[in-house]
């Protein structure tokens, strides 16, 4: 059986391609994509693997953006951790899905179903109402306004459009603003990350999500990297890798 993981966290990726293993020995990875545009590219260029696993939030956007480029017909298990909404939509369109963190559990109960639907095929875009109402609701959803966080024996109420950026001071999750107050957080970034608009907040690595508002300036770097100036000091120099760099600018552009 051959498979294709569509996940953007490269360890994520690798612990689910061992699970993959671990309970289907014979399964072959064929290939880890971590973009929208990758993984079209993808698609449209190779055979059809036997089955994918395809996280819903990719490093350039949603995953349901691939349906409209591109017919899909391998069952598809998405990794998600959306709430009940999302499920639901899945149960109705005849696909499954898995929960982040993975579990073995969840893997063999995956192939399971898979295996009960081997004659399953997805149909062109317009036979897929499930998907693009999922898509839309997706796109709709109600991103964090707010942030109610403590300092000096006080909580306060930090609004999300006065964040310039979150990062990882000190191992601690935390906030600062435009106007150069911090305040830690006990989210974990991954956790703050689905909790806001993906066209105003941009993952530049694991130790920075930064505001839109927040970009002053973007330059060339050594090695194909970009440098990223913001309208305030941060405390780290921001640097984006090649492989991230084109969706950087894409959100930059086209958000």
């Amino acid at each position: 059986m051959t498979i294709l993981i569509i996940e953007d966290e490269v360890k994520t990726a690798k612990a689910l391609a061992r699970l993959i293993v671990a309970v289907q020995p014979g399964a072959q990875i064929i290939a880890s994509i971590q973009s929208v545009a990758t993984a079209i590219s993808f698609l449209n260029t190779n055979a059809r693997p036997d089955l994918i696993f395809m996280d819903i939030q990719l490093a350039d956007g949603l995953c349901f953006e691939i349906f409209k480029e591109v017919k899909i017909e391998s069952p598809v298990i998405f990794c998600t951790a959306y709430d009940d909404y999302a499920i639901d939509a899945f149960k109705a369109n005849g696909i499954d899905y898995i929960l982040k963190p993975f579990l073995k559990e969840n893997i063999l109960q995956a192939f399971d179903k898979v295996s009960k639907l081997q004659s399953f095929f997805q149909g062109p875009k317009n036979d897929l109402p499930g998907i693009e109402a999922l898509l839309n609701r997706l796109d709709n959803k109600q991103d964090k306004k707010s942030f109610l966080v403590f300092k000096n024996n006080k909580y306060v109420t930090i609004a999300t459009e006065n964040i310039a950026f979150f990062y990882i001071r000190n191992e601690t999750p935390t906030i600062t603003t435009f106007d150069l107050q911090e305040y830690p957080i006990s989210q974990s970034l991954d956790e703050v990350h689905k909790l806001l608009s993906a066209s105003q907040f941009f993952r530049l690595s694991r130790q920075y999500l930064i505001n839109f508002n927040a970009v002053k300036e973007v330059e060339h770097y050594f090695a194909r990297k970009l440098l990223i100036r913001l309208v305030i000091p941060s405390p780290d120099q921001l640097l984006i890798g090649k492989d991230k760099a084109t969706a950087f600018l894409d959100w930059l552009e086209n958000r």
